[in-house]
C-alpha cells in the first residue's frame, strides 16, 4: 500500500516563493463518493424518502458519475463492504476505472458499541472495536487504498458527572495505537465531530484531532511506524468534514491551514451546514460559499493533492444530483481561486495599513456576474 506523501504541505515560503508558488501550482480537484448515501437513509424523524438499494444497484449508480469526475469510493466495513463482497467490489473497480479510496472500520452503529468502541469502558466491547479496526486496517493494506478513515461517532458522552474522561481518552488512544501496530504502514485519516449522535464526542475539533494524531503517533512500536515516523510521514492523518468543523463554529480556512501545517491533511469531506445546528449534509456551495473560497485558497497555498470527499445526505433529490452540484461547486469555486491576481492579494494582505478594504472590493468584483456595472476597483498604492 503506497503512502501518499503529505509532508510537502509544511513547506513554509517567503512572500515571493508563495506568490511563485500560487502562479504555477494549479488546484484541480479529485472527487471520492461514500457509497452509504446512495441509498436513502432512515431518520428517527421519518422513513426512508425511497426503497433501499442494495450494493451492486448504489455502484451502478456511482458508476455512472465516472464521466463527471468520480475517481473513488469509500465504504465502511462490514455493512458496505465485507470478505463476503469482496469480489463484487474487485469486479466494480476493474469495470469502471473507480478506485476503492478508503475503507471505514465501522466502529458506531452496532449494538455493542451503545457505551463506546475503542474507548468503552466495557472490555467486550472495547475489544470488539479493537479487532474490527485491525480487519478494516488489513482490508485497506490488501486492497490498496490510501488510508482508513476513522470517525469516533459514538465514543463520548452526555453527562459527564463522574466520568473519567482522561481514562475514556486513553483507551481510545491506546486502542489505535494497538491497531496500527498490528497492521504497520497504514495510514489512519481521523475525522473530527464535536457532536451527534454523542451529545459530546472525543476528539471532537480540528485542534483536538492534531493533538490526538500526535499522543498515537508517540505509541506507535513497530518498526515499519517507527521507520515512517523517523522519515516524517504522518501515520494518523485527518480527514476533516466541512459540516462537522462548522457545527463547532470553525472556520474553514483557518483549521485547514491548521491541518497542512502539521502536514497531516489526507484527505477532506465536502458539504454545506449552517454554524452550529445538527448535521445537515447539505450540497457543497449552497451555505456559505465564501467559506468554500477562503479554504479551497488556503489548499492552494499548501499544495493540498488529495481527494475531495463529497459527503451529502441527498434527503430530496437523487443522490447523482447531489454530487453534481458538489462538484460543480468545488470546481467553479476552484476556477475563481486559480485565477486570482495572486501578486495583488499577497500584497494587500500583507499591507494591511495600505490597502484597506481592497481585497473585500477585488472579491466582490471577481464573484460579479457583471463586474463591469460596478464603479473601477482603486488601484493598490504599490
Amino acid at each position: 500500500m503506497p503512502l501518499r506523501d503529505l509532508r510537502p504541505q509544511r513547506t513554509r515560503r517567503d512572500p515571493e516563493e508563495l506568490l511563485r508558488h500560487l502562479r504555477t501550482f494549479e488546484l484541480v480537484p479529485r472527487f471520492s463518493v461514500g457509497v452509504w448515501y446512495f441509498s436513502p437513509m432512515a431518520s428517527r424523524f421519518h422513513e426512508p424518502y425511497g426503497p433501499a438499494l442494495d450494493l451492486p444497484a448504489r455502484l451502478e449508480r456511482i458508476a455512472s458519475l465516472r464521466d463527471y469526475g468520480v475517481e473513488a469510493v469509500e465504504a465502511h466495513y462490514p455493512n458496505e463492504l465485507s470478505e463476503a463482497t469482496l469480489d463484487l467490489w474487485r469486479q466494480f473497480t476493474r469495470d469502471t476505472g473507480i478506485r476503492l479510496l478508503t475503507i471505514v472500520p465501522g466502529l458506531f452503529a452496532d449494538r455493542a458499541f451503545e457505551f463506546g468502541s475503542l474507548s468503552s469502558p466495557l472490555p467486550e466491547a472495547r475489544e470488539r472495536a479493537l479487532q474490527r479496526t485491525i480487519a478494516a486496517l488489513r482490508l485497506n493494506r490488501e486492497l490498496d487504498t490510501d488510508f482508513a478513515i476513522v470517525w469516533p461517532g459514538i465514543d463520548g458522552y452526555e453527562n459527564p458527572f463522574g466520568v473519567d474522561l482522561a481514562a475514556m481518552r486513553e483507551r481510545f488512544v491506546e486502542g489505535l495505537a494497538e491497531a496500527m501496530d498490528a497492521v504497520p504502514g497504514v495510514r489512519i485519516a481521523f475525522e473530527p465531530k464535536p457532536y451527534e449522535p454523542r451529545g459530546h464526542i472525543l476528539y471532537g475539533s480540528t485542534a483536538e484531532g492534531l493533538l490526538l494524531a500526535a499522543r498515537v503517533e508517540e505509541r506507535l512500536r513497530a518498526p515499519e511506524n517507527r521507520r515512517l515516523l523517523a522519515e516524517g510521514h504522518a501515520l494518523l492523518a485527518l480527514n476533516p468534514e466541512t459540516g462537522h468543523m462548522l457545527m463547532g463554529y470553525e472556520d474553514l480556512p483557518y483549521a485547514f491551514s491548521l491541518v497542512c501545517e502539521y502536514g497531516r491533511l489526507a484527505h477532506s469531506h465536502w458539504n454545506s451546514q449552517p454554524l452550529g445546528n445538527y448535521d445537515q449534509d447539505l450540497d457543497a456551495g449552497v451555505v456559505a460559499p465564501e467559506q468554500l473560497e477562503a479554504a479551497l485558497y488556503v489548499l492552494k497555498m499548501h499544495g493540498y493533492r488529495e481527494h475531495f470527499g463529497i459527503d451529502v445526505n441527498p434527503e430530496r433529490l437523487p443522490p447523482e444530483v447531489a454530487v453534481r452540484n458538489s462538484i460543480d461547486a468545488i470546481r467553479a469555486a476552484a476556477d475563481r481561486v486559480n485565477g486570482l491576481d495572486h501578486e495583488q492579494v499577497l500584497w494587500a494582505v500583507t499591507h494591511p495599513d495600505r490597502a484597506r478594504g481592497w481585497l473585500e472590493a477585488y472579491l466582490i468584483r471577481v464573484r460579479a456576474s457583471h463586474p463591469e456595472r460596478l464603479p473601477p476597483l482603486p488601484p493598490l498604492p504599490r
